[in-house]
Formats: structure tokens, C-alpha cells, sequence
């Protein structure tokens, strides 16, 4: 009989189609606590807390309604418009309830946004650091990344000059994320409006706008590009209830654009997967509708932890960490410590930094290599206080025995 292998059926996109580091780490982090191990994790971009009890009761209502069923496969009618009332009023932005399409979360949003403007050949400009994800997405619509990169001493913001520079003939979309995973930076009106100045002067660019984290600023003001003059056309705005909302596991995102742009994006949801879940979408009618204490208590929670996590980085010699406004994350510059010996290991890159990290330390983070920006670390404070504490020590401890 002939030997069969599996494995030689595997086609390149298979291999990339990986979030790498970020799984990995945490994957580790949970077997090792499932070993007894006192670990703290610094992986997850997951709010820890539930999801505020409004929204979890409203599901419960939908389902005993008998929303349990299929759902349109570019979103519910009243959630489509909930949605438009919601973009315009907080954000400015002129979408139609016709140019929004949900989508099982804000990641599906993305490749189909993504698999509907971005072909073989296709330059895509991506401002690192960046969400691992994005990166993907391009490689597996055919495109080709652009990566240009801007380090903590520029606010991890690329100048709009360096971004005009890059454009080519080919150069069809700019990706854009702010507030930022990982780096917490947001774009200011005026950074936005040169921006979109360069992007108008382009007959074939548009903007993919990342706003997840809009909910979780602290210094500054949420800025959509799409609401400034000229952009509505060229932008492509993404967001969902995840992060918010702490709705990570209820799977629900949304992409708006021009007419054309969005109704192929509901092609693509309905050639990939089909409508969102029918219950989600009525108890995300009640979180956009209902109060936002709970919102407002998680943000200024995440803000606390925020001022921990920056004292315990600017009291390590050698780490470079710039001003956190928004998201909970943090992405300290730590290729000053890179080449350093533990013991008779040199710790050359922050893949070796963070297994050191988690082997001897029972601290997980994350390598900056996921995020196009391998001298930095993520660190999600998406977590206890206490945890956080605990963190920090560690990470003193540990970056200062470094000889």
C-alpha cells in the first residue's frame, strides 16, 4: 500500500494563517498552571471582567423570544440601524444602516474587508507596531505588507510624511489602528487630518480604520479619520463589542463603508461563515442602547492598572516605555537588555527574553517579533492588580539579575 501523508496536501496559506507568539505563550502559560505552577499572564488582549449584566440579560430575553435561528447575513435591521445611530452620534461618521456589516467579531470584519479590496499585487501599508492579525490577512488575500516602522521616542506613530513616501502605484490601502494594540498610542485630529490629506491625494487608496479600542481612552480624544472632510469614501471603519463591552466571547464585530465595499463584504461573511448570532446581535442592541457605568468603571479600572504597569517599567534600568493614553496594554522597548547573560545564556531577541521570562520568572508575556517590533514586549494588563503586582516584582527582579 502506498504511504499516505497528510501533511504534503498542506498549501502555503495554511502555514501563515498562524497568530504565532501570542498563542504560543499563552498556551504555555496555561499548561504550566495547570501543572501547579504560580504563573502570571500578561498574554491575552481579554478584559477580565463579565459582561455587564444588561447585555447578558437581554441575550437571555432574545433566546426566549426565539431568537435562536439564522440571522441576515449582514447583520439584523435594528441593530444595522442601532449601529448607523451609534456612528454618527459618537463618531461622526455618515454610514448608512445598507453600509454596515456584522460579523462573528471584529477579526471576521477585518478579512472581509480585506478579501474584498485586496488581490494579488496589491501593496497594503502597515504602520508597525502593529496587530499581529493584520499582517496575516494581507498575506492570505494575496497582498503584499508595506511595513513601516516607528519606535517609543516617535509615540510609536508613524510621521504622515514617511507614510506618503511609501506610497506606490500598487498601494491600495493604509491600515490603520488607533487607540492601538500594542502600543496604546492614538492618533490626534491634526496627525489624522495630514493623513488623510496624502490618502485624498491617491484616486485608489482607502483607509482600513481599527477603532476597537475606542471605549478605553485615557488622555486624549477618539478621532475617527472617516468623520474628517473627504474620508467617509475612503475609509473602511472597523469595530466590535469586544473589548468595551468585555463581550470577547460572544464573537461580534462590524465593518462600515461605501455601499459597494460592504455588500461584498456580506458575499464574503456568507461564503466563510454566515449571519452572526441571532441573540448576540439583539443583546448588542441593548449595549449600545442601555447605560455605560459598567463601561465607564472597567475604563477607569484599566486606568489604575495603567499607572501600576507604567511605575513598575520606569523603575527598570535599561527599558524604554513611553506615555500609555489608551487600550490596556503596554509595549516596553527592551533591546537595550538584548545581548545579556542569565546565568551562561545570552539572551539575544525577546523570544529568548519571554521563555527565559516564563521558565525562570513564571512570568508570560509576549515577544514584540508577533507585532513587527522584535526589541519590544507586550504586556496585557487586562488583569488583577494584584496580578499586576506580582508582575511587576517579577519583571524587576528578572530584567535586573541580566548581567
Amino acid at each position: 500500500m502506498t504511504s499516505f501523508d497528510p501533511s504534503a496536501l498542506l498549501v502555503s496559506r495554511s502555514n501563515s494563517a498562524d497568530e504565532g507568539p501570542i498563542i504560543r505563550m499563552s498556551q504555555r502559560a496555561r499548561e504550566l498552571r495547570a501543572k501547579g505552577q504560580d504563573v502570571v499572564s500578561l498574554t491575552l488582549g481579554e478584559p477580565d471582567f463579565d459582561t455587564p449584566q444588561n447585555i447578558q440579560d437581554a441575550a437571555a430575553a432574545a433566546m426566549k423570544a426565539g431568537f435562536t435561528h439564522y440571522s441576515p447575513v449582514m447583520g439584523i435591521p435594528e441593530l444595522r440601524a442601532a449601529l448607523s445611530k451609534k456612528l454618527k452620534t459618537e463618531n461622526g461618521l455618515d454610514y448608512a444602516a445598507g453600509e454596515i456589516c456584522l460579523a462573528n467579531g471584529a477579526k471576521q470584519a477585518i478579512a472581509n474587508a480585506m478579501l474584498s479590496i485586496i488581490g494579488e499585487g496589491d501593496e497594503v501599508i502597515m504602520l508597525a507596531p502593529f496587530w499581529v492579525s493584520y499582517e496575516i490577512t494581507v498575506r492570505f488575500a494575496g497582498g503584499t505588507p508595506v511595513v513601516l516602522h516607528a519606535g517609543v521616542d516617535e509615540g510609536y506613530k508613524v510621521p504622515p510624511s514617511r507614510i506618503a513616501a511609501a506610497i506606490t502605484p500598487r498601494t491600495k490601502l493604509i491600515v490603520l489602528n488607533s487607540p492601538s494594540n500594542p502600543t496604546g498610542a492614538v492618533w490626534t485630529r491634526a496627525e489624522l487630518l495630514e493623513l488623510a490629506d496624502i490618502v485624498k491625494a491617491h484616486p485608489h487608496l482607502m483607509v482600513l480604520s481599527d477603532e476597537i479600542y475606542e471605549y478605553i481612552i485615557f488622555d486624549g480624544e477618539m478621532v475617527s479619520i472617516g468623520s474628517l472632510p473627504g474620508m467617509g469614501e475612503r475609509t473602511i471603519t472597523v469595530n466590535g463589542f469586544s473589548k468595551g463591552f468585555a463581550m470577547t466571547g460572544w464573537r461580534l464585530g462590524y465593518a462600515a463603508a461605501p455601499e459597494p465595499i460592504a455588500k461584498a463584504m456580506g458575499r464574503m461573511q456568507s461564503t466563510i461563515s454566515a449571519g452572526a448570532n441571532a441573540f448576540v446581535q439583539r443583546a448588542a442592541i441593548a449595549a449600545l442602547e442601555g447605560p455605560r457605568d459598567e463601561v465607564e468603571r472597567m475604563r477607569l479600572e484599566y486606568q489604575r492598572r495603567r499607572d501600576m504597569v507604567l511605575a513598575g517599567l520606569r523603575a527598570i534600568d535599561g527599558v524604554k516605555i513611553g506615555h500609555i493614553p489608551a487600550t490596556f496594554y503596554a509595549f516596553p522597548d527592551v533591546s537595550a537588555l538584548l545581548g545579556r547573560k542569565a546565568g551562561n545564556h545570552v539572551i539575544d531577541t525577546t523570544d529568548a527574553l519571554c521563555d527565559w521570562l516564563l521558565e525562570e520568572h513564571a512570568l508570560a508575556t509576549v515577544p514584540g517579533t508577533a507585532f513587527g517590533a522584535p526589541g519590544s514586549l507586550r504586556l496585557s494588563f487586562a488583569c488583577s492588580e494584584t496580578e499586576i503586582a506580582k508582575a511587576m516584582e517579577r519583571l524587576q527582579r528578572a530584567l535586573g539579575s541580566l548581567g
